[in-house]
């Protein structure tokens, strides 16, 4: 295991109803003029909005609204969230909604206090400052509600890019299981698909002797195969719901990536994906992450793509050839992406195949490699968009 720090403030409150609280919090971490950003209008149907506002009041805090995120978040919004909290001396952003709301206020509370472009942060300048940052989760997936990370996709170049400091990290989260039961089932299954690949980008290592790690993530996955599948049948099913929503914070404050080599390739290959295509990114992963797998098992030594067949999916282990084991895993996953209704193909999600090779170079590779579990040069890119297209080499 190797050398590490690990710091992760975000205070919890979890259970049902605890949204009618979130107004004590914002005046217990010092906020008393609000941004409340959310998305669309299923946060006013469903009257979360309402509720929230009416803790926010009782507690006197000011509050001004900020609607209309979209999935992949963009930037423009960023601006106007921005713009809108130094005119009205906004001191505390409060999310309402999943990963794409989150790390929309993230990157506005990053660029409010900060004299330049927002942008500069999610192109390689680190962030040393930020408004403070409250959330109310409604989606498990994204793990954002107590990650110190904020992805954002700038409409003008088409990247999505991610940036990342500690003091992105939510000053405290409110996450009510019940106010996931409202989401479709093809929602709730991308949540499930992003928590999984969390769990894969920190599993796939070439760090030795991480077994406590190890069987953290390896528990993660397990518990996702269990209530994905029961989710899907029960959506109601509360206790399935909060397994759900724990497993995905758990699953990126990184608690279980400390102390070994990350992968996170799987995700820099949808990224562009989903920049270009605009699905969802649960959606592409399960593209992706199966075609990535594929080329590993080909281009590294098998073993820990076999223990994860063994361990976590219930393979047998072939001794004498485990690439055989390995290959019989990604089968397995498949199967399981595709019994909760994920897309295992570019026609699934509206890719075209032929857009490959820009692809490749949204990716700005050059002639370098990236790092990670296996290294990937631009070929590589190439060599796993084509298995994701089903169109293998």
């Amino acid at each position: 295991m190797d050398s590490f720090d690990f710091y992760s403030p975000t205070y919890f409150i979890f259970g049902k109803e605890r949204e009618r609280e979130t107004g004590t919090y914002v005046k217990k971490f010092g906020g008393s003029r609000c941004l409340v950003v959310y998305g669309g209008q299923s946060a006013k149907r469903s009257g979360l909005l309402d509720r929230v506002k009416e803790s926010l009041e009782d507690a006197g805090v000011h509050t001004e609204e900020l609607g209309g995120v979209r999935p992949n978040p963009r930037g423009s919004l960023v601006y106007e969230g921005i713009e809108l909290c130094r005119r009205k001396k906004i001191d505390f952003l409060l999310a309402i909604g999943g990963g794409s709301v989150i790390d929309t206020a993230k990157a506005i509370a990053m660029g409010a206090v900060y004299d330049g472009d927002f942008w500069d942060f999610f192109t390689g300048r680190a962030p040393e400052n930020a408004l403070p940052v409250g959330t109310v989760l409604t989606i498990a997936a994204s793990g954002s509600e107590g990650s110190p990370d904020s992805v954002i996709t700038n409409e003008k170049t088409l990247e999505k890019n991610a940036a990342e400091a500690n003091c992105l990290r939510p000053k405290f989260s409110v996450l009510n299981p019940a106010l996931t039961e409202s989401l479709p089932s093809y929602q709730t299954a991308c949540g499930v698909t992003d928590i999984i690949a969390h769990a894969f980008e920190r599993y796939f290592t070439n760090t030795r002797d991480v077994e406590i790690t190890d069987r953290l993530l390896e528990g993660v996955v397990l518990t996702m195969l269990h209530e994905g599948r029961r989710i899907m049948t029960d959506p109601s099913n509360y206790e399935a719901r909060a397994n759900i929503m724990w497993a995905g914070m758990v699953c990126h404050n990184d608690i279980m990536g400390v102390g070994r080599q990350q992968d996170w390739n799987s995700h820099h290959l949808e990224h562009v994906l989903s920049a270009k295509y605009d699905c969802a990114h649960g959606a592409g992963l399960a593209v992706v992450m199966p075609a990535w797998m594929t080329y590993c098992a080909h281009h590294h030594d098998p073993a820990r793509l076999a223990q994860m067949a063994t361990r976590i999916f219930g393979c047998q282990m072939d001794y004498e050839n485990p690439l055989n084991t390995a290959l019989e895993g990604i089968e397995a996953f498949k199967i399981f992406l595709k019994s909760i209704g994920m897309p295992l193909s570019f026609a699934e999600i509206g890719a075209d195949p032929e857009s490959i090779s820009e692809l490749v170079e949204m990716n700005h590779i050059g002639d370098g490699k990236t790092g990670g579990f296996v290294a990937l040069d631009k070929q590589a890119h190439y060599d796993i968009y084509e298995l994701a297209a089903g169109r293998e080499n």
